[in-house]
């Protein structure tokens, strides 16, 4: 089974950008969701907790905020 990353992100935001750069530079398939663009996708993040963008989420139920290379580099040795 693939694991589906996908990044609740917003204009303008550092870590956002950085984590997005990571994922490219990994080869690892990400989907995007603006949270400055869509208040749903805004209000589901706050409800699981976070506070911060970016929110990365895993299809196996894992989350977390913010820019964290570290984990990325665990999901391209996952994936590979």
């Amino acid at each position: 089974m693939d694991l589906l990353v996908t990044v609740y992100s917003k204009a303008q935001c550092v870590q956002c950008d950085a984590t997005k750069r990571k994922l490219r530079e990994l080869d690892i398939p990400f989907d995007e969701i603006r949270v400055d663009e869509d208040l749903g996708a805004l209000d589901r993040i706050k409800a699981m907790g976070y506070l911060q963008a970016p929110v990365v989420t895993l299809s196996d139920g894992q989350s977390w905020s913010g820019f964290r290379p570290g984990k990325l580099a665990i999901i391209a040795e996952e994936t590979t």
